[in-house]
């Protein structure tokens, strides 16, 4: 074989590789679908928000995977009473870390990983089943695009305060659980404002950080299909779970392997 038939070979083989390797990223372990890839910096830092339904221990089974691996982790306590509230809550801690960090958020705290994504430490936004709206958009007029989620009809106020019903937590906010672990989980749900729902992001961190995004694909909280759209808006390198709402809880192992990418 001459220089010439030797360099086609390889230049043949090496594009053979690169191409399985897009195939696997995309139908591997875990679903990953790549997305447009921004660069990534390497971070040491992790902050959790947590979002309705729910406290800052919903991270507990993900947290000591993400220390195990020398990373630091906070859980931010979101007040749940406006959404001005807990973004500077979320900044607060933001502010104390010495380093790129990873933002992730759960849920309703997509919002805030929005807004408060911008801050200069952070490196990195994760979504795990969580709102991901454009600067001023209308989360609820977004929704209201796809089926309503079962889990809305269990939302009940008292005054002020909302929470879901214990039937609805069990069934359609952590289905995928043992009803044990459910349990305790509705224990611990804390209440919030009816205020924090009217709230508006004015930033769009998506569309200058590196986003990732885990789908729920049996979730009843928030409609999968609205996940995957916001998810392949954004370009996030996502991933696709066969979860309840609390993939947090039930798939630690993927979220930690998510957020540890989100960390180069």
């Amino acid at each position: 074989m001459n220089r010439r038939e030797f360099s086609s070979h390889l230049l043949l083989g090496l594009s053979a590789v690169a191409f399985s390797a897009r195939i696997a990223a995309r139908s591997g372990p875990g679903g990953v679908e790549q997305g447009n890839r921004l660069p990534l910096t390497k971070a040491r830092n992790v902050v959790m928000v947590h979002g309705l339904f729910a406290d800052g221990s919903s991270w507990s089974e993900v947290i000591p995977r993400l220390q195990a691996k020398g990373l630091n982790v906070t859980s931010v306590q979101n007040p749940l009473t406006t959404l001005p509230e807990a973004v500077d809550a979320c900044r607060r801690v933001l502010d104390r870390q010495d380093g790129p960090t990873v933002l992730v958020g759960h849920s309703f705290s997509g919002m805030i990983v929005t807004e408060a994504g911008v801050h200069p430490k952070v490196s990195a936004l994760v979504y795990v089943a969580a709102r991901a709206p454009d600067a001023g958009e209308d989360y609820t007029a977004l929704a209201k695009k796809y089926p309503t989620p079962p889990a809305s009809k269990g939302i009940v106020f008292d005054g002020d305060e909302g929470r879901l019903t214990e039937e609805a937590f069990l069934r359609d906010f952590a289905g995928d659980l043992p009803r044990e672990r459910a349990l305790a989980l509705y224990a611990v749900q804390e209440p919030f404002k009816k205020a924090l729902l009217t709230g508006k992001t004015t930033n769009a961190a998506w569309r200058q950080k590196p986003s990732f995004y885990a789908v729920s694909t049996q979730d009843r909280t928030i409609d999968p299909d609205l996940e995957r759209f916001m998810a392949k808006r954004m370009n996030a390198q996502t991933i696709e779970l066969a979860s309840s709402h609390v993939s947090t809880i039930s798939h630690s192992q993927e979220i930690a392997e998510l957020i540890l990418r989100a960390a180069g």
